[in-house]
Formats: C-alpha cells, structure tokens, sequence
C-alpha cells in the first residue's frame, strides 16, 4: 500500500465573509482530492472549524471556559460531514472518523478499522479534533498523521512555503524548498503550533507547506512532485 499522506485544512479556507461554505472550494478540494486517490494515492484530512466557530472567540463569556473548545471540535465535525459529502460527489469512497462515536455521523477511530479503510482507498474525514480542550487542530493533524503513519502532514496554506521573514513585510525574504525541523526550531519559523510541531518532529513526520488556493495543488500534493517548502526529520 502506498504510503498515506494526511491533508490539514483551515475551516477558514472552506468559508467566506459572507458565507459558512464557499461551495466552489469545497468541490475543487475534494474534486482533486478524488483525482489522487484514483491515481492509487492513499489520503487522509483533518479539518478545522473557524468557518463556524473558533472556541477562544467565545470562551471569555462562557462559565466553563472548556466549553468553547468542546463547541469549536462540533464545527470541525460539521465541516467533516460536508467534506465527506462532496468527496462522495467527486466519486470517492469516505469515512468520518472522530474521537468519539456519533451514529450516522461518525466512527470512533480505531487503528485498525482505519488501515482497512486506507488500503480500500477510502479517505479518512477526521473531525473532532483530538477529543479534548487546549488542542488545536494542528495537533490532531500530527497526532493522525503519527498514528496512520503518514510521511507527510500537508499543511494547506495561503503562502506558497516558509520564508524566511514575512514576505508582506520584507520584499528580500526568500522561499525556501527545504529545511529541518531543528532549523525551523532554531530560526523560529512559524510552521505550526510547537505542540503539533514538537509530536512532527518526534514522530519522524515530515510537514509540507503548500498554497491551496493554486488550482491543482491538492492534487499535486499528493502526488511525486509535491508544491511548497518540505520541513524534515
């Protein structure tokens, strides 16, 4: 079996101002995502969900600080559902898996069931986050990616790679194809939260920075030339 790949997506890239669901996004993510799997490449995602809701916006007025982050894993499993929905549409098999179980919605992740899953060329939805407060989704893509044994997380962005200084600030800074984890560390680039970053690195995961919104970038993460700056072990 080809050696899966996991695909982080912000909740924000599948919404719009003015809208919760940006459809045409949404069709062409899973639309190429479709097209990978076809081709015999073996994919999971874990989604975000700020397009609904963002936990910390609303934890300053809750009782239960907590329950914000229990709100923001619902969003994320909502935009799980649609995702599983339009990749279905697109003509590939899927699965929603979660921290925990919600008949006719999704399945309890269970290693083995998942790798029965990937090898059918199902692709795995992960929504739920981790199951647990004071995780971003950052982590649950590093955790997911370790425990499915993913080579690479796909992290997809609006910059086309890592830079080395904000290239909206600074017109010298420079993309950089590839760097190690203790580069990023020491130089102190902003590829992920240092948990998620911290379980990449321990876990021999590499993280692949890439620009979504290029159409066919989904599709060429995937594939044997991947877009964007490689982050390794």
């Amino acid at each position: 079996m080809p050696v899966p790949r996991l695909l982080k997506l912000s909740g924000e890239a599948l919404g719009t101002a003015e809208a919760v669901f940006d459809h045409a996004v949404v069709e062409r993510v899973c639309g190429e995502l479709a097209g990978a799997v076809a081709a015999g490449a073996r994919a999971a995602i874990v989604v975000g969900g700020g397009n609904i809701l963002r936990g910390a916006s609303v934890k300053a007025r809750l009782r239960v600080p907590t329950r914000g982050d229990d709100m923001g894993m619902l969003a994320t499993l909502i935009n799980a559902v649609m995702l599983k929905d339009a990749l279905e549409r697109a003509g590939a098999a899927a699965v929603v898996v979660a921290p925990h179980a919600i008949p006719g919605i999704a399945a309890v992740f269970d290693q083995d069931a998942v790798n029965r899953h990937l090898a059918a060329g199902t692709v795995i939805v992960f929504g739920g986050g981790t199951g647990h407060p004071f995780f971003t989704t950052d982590t649950a893509a590093a955790l997911r990616a370790a425990q499915i044994g993913a080579d690479e997380l796909l992290k997809a962005s609006t910059i086309d790679g890592v830079y080395t200084a904000d290239p909206k600030r600074d017109p010298s800074a420079r993309r950089l194809d590839r760097l190690s984890f203790d580069e990023a560390i020491a130089k102190r680039y902003g590829v992920m939260d240092l948990a998620a970053f911290a379980l990449c690195r321990e876990s021999k995961v590499a993280v692949r920075v890439f620009d979504m919104r290029t159409p066919g970038a989904i599709a060429a993460a995937f594939g044997t030339q991947p877009p964007g700056t490689l982050v390794h072990p």
